[in-house]
C-alpha cells in the first residue's frame, strides 16, 4: 500500500491553490532571485548552496539543498550541487579520506579538513532517494553506490586498514558530533533515515543501521526535558548537556543546532510513526515557547527552560522547525473539538505559514529550515 502523507496546511484550512501559488514563490526565492537565492549555480553543471552569514559553502547546506531538489523533482539542480561537493568537498587522502570537507570557500578552496556529519547523512539519504526516484547513472551520478559508499566510510573508518575514526560510536550505536569526539548532537539523530539506511546500505551494514534506529529515537526521548521539550546543542551519550566553551562559542544550550531536534522528531513520526516517548517533546516544546514564553519566545535558554538573555540568531528556523513539530501531534486539526495541545499546534502552523522566508545575511539556516518544515507540513518531504 502507497503511503499517504499528511498535509498540516490543509487541515488548518489553507486551499490547495494557495499551498502551490506559495511553493511556487518558495522555490524562486531559494533558487533563482538574484538578491535573495541561496542556490547559485558555477559553469555548466555545478552548483552550491551559500552560508550567507559565512560566506561559505557547508556540507550542511549542500546537502540539505540536495535533498530539497530530490523531494521537488529537481534533477538538474540536485546534480550540480552533488558534483560539486564531490569536486571541492570530497577528500581522497589522509585521515578524513572518503569523508567530506565541512567547509569550503564558494570559490572550492577548502577552509577545513574535518567532516561534520549531518552532512554525511544527509548526502547518503539524498543520493538513495535520488536513485529511487530518477534512476541511478555513471560514474558519480550512479546514485545508489554513491550512498551506500558513504556510510560505508561513515562505519569502517579506523577499521580494514582504513586510517581516521568513524561518524558513529560503534558501541552505543550513536552518531558523533565528529568524528572520534566523546559526545553527540541530538539534531543529528535521524532514526527515520537510519530505518531506511538498514533496507538500503550494503547488507553487512544493515544491523548496525537498525540498532542506530532504536538507541536514536531513544535517545530523543532522553535527551529532550521532561518539561520544556528542549534540548541542548551539544550533550552527552545520557543526553545531558555539554556545558562548554569551544573556540567558535559556547554550547550546551537550547540554541540553533537544537532547533532542528523537534523537527526531526516530527518527520520521523511521520514516516515511521513510532513512539518511545520521544513524540511528546514536540507538544511541550510548542507549549513551553507558545505559552510560558508567548510574549517573547524567540530567546536563548537552558533546556529546563531558564533565560538566558540573548536573542535566538536564527528566530524562523525556530518557528519552522517548531512548527514542524506538529508532524508528531496524530492528532488531526481539522476535528471539531480540537484538544489544547491541537489547538496549540494549530496555531503554530498558522503563524509559520504567515512568516516569509528570511531575508538578510543570516537568512541561509533560518530558509532551509523553513524550506523542510513548508515541505513537511504540505505533506510533501517523502520517502523516495
Amino acid at each position: 500500500m502507497e503511503k499517504t502523507y499528511r498535509n498540516v496546511f490543509r487541515e488548518i484550512g489553507i486551499s490547495e491553490e494557495a499551498l502551490e501559488k506559495r511553493l511556487s514563490e518558495i522555490v524562486q526565492t531559494f533558487f533563482y532571485d538574484e538578491n535573495e537565492r541561496l542556490y547559485h549555480p558555477v559553469g555548466e553543471d555545478m552548483a552550491y548552496i551559500e552560508d550567507t552569514g559565512n560566506h561559505d559553502a557547508r556540507t550542511e547546506g549542500m546537502s540539505y539543498g540536495m535533498m530539497i531538489c530530490v523531494q521537488l523533482d529537481m534533477q538538474e539542480a540536485f546534480d550540480r550541487l552533488w558534483k560539486w561537493a564531490k569536486t571541492y568537498m570530497w577528500m581522497t587522502e589522509g585521515e578524513n579520506e572518503g569523508y567530506f570537507a565541512w567547509s569550503c570557500a564558494v570559490d572550492g578552496t577548502k577552509n577545513a579538513y574535518g567532516p561534520a556529519p549531518d552532512g554525511e547523512e544527509y548526502f547518503a539519504m539524498a543520493l538513495f532517494f535520488a536513485s529511487h526516484r530518477w534512476g541511478d547513472g555513471e560514474g558519480i551520478y550512479d546514485y545508489s553506490i554513491e550512498a551506500k559508499e558513504i556510510l560505508r566510510a561513515c562505519l569502517h573508518k579506523g577499521q580494514e586498514g582504513r586510517a581516521g575514526c568513524p561518524m558513529w560510536n560503534l558501541e552505543n550505536g550513536q552518531i558523533l558530533f565528529v568524528p572520534g569526539s566523546p559526545f553527540t548532537d541530538p539534531s543529528y539523530h535521524l532514526p527515520h533515515f537510519y530505518h531506511l539506511f538498514a533496507k538500503w546500505a550494503y547488507e553487512e551494514d544493515r544491523p548496525f543501521w537498525q540498532r542506530a534506529e532504536a538507541v536514536s529515537r531513544a535517545y530523543l526521548a532522553t535527551a529532550c526535558h521532561k518539561e520544556t521539550g528542549m534540548c541542548a546543542e551539544y550533550a552527552n551519550f545520557d543526553g545531558s548537556p555539554v556545558y562548554r566553551k569551544f573556540e567558535w562559542g559556547e554550547f550546551g544550550y537550547f540554541y540553533s543546532d537544537a532547533y532542528r531536534t523537534v523537527a526531526n522528531i516530527g518527520l520521523d513520526f511521520a514516516w515511521m510513526g513510532e513512539d518511545v516517548g520521544q513524540r511528546a517533546a514536540a507538544e511541550r516544546l510548542q507549549y513551553f515557547l507558545g505559552v510560558t514564553r508567548k510574549d517573547d519566545p524567540y530567546m536563548t535558554y537552558k533546556i529546563d527552560g531558564e533565560l538566558i538573555d540573548k536573542p535566538a540568531l536564527h528566530p524562523v528556523g525556530l518557528l519552522a522547525a517548531t512548527a514542524q513539530g506538529t508532524l508528531a501531534i496524530p492528532e488531526a486539526l481539522d476535528a471539531k473539538n480540537l484538544s489544547e495541545r491541537a489547538r496549540l499546534a494549530a496555531d503554530w502552523v498558522r503563524r509559520f505559514y504567515e512568516e516569509p522566508l528570511r531575508t538578510g545575511d543570516r537568512r541561509y539556516y533560518d530558509n532551509c529550515l523553513y524550506v523542510f518544515a513548508w515541505l513537511a507540513l504540505a505533506g510533501r518531504y517523502r520517502i523516495w
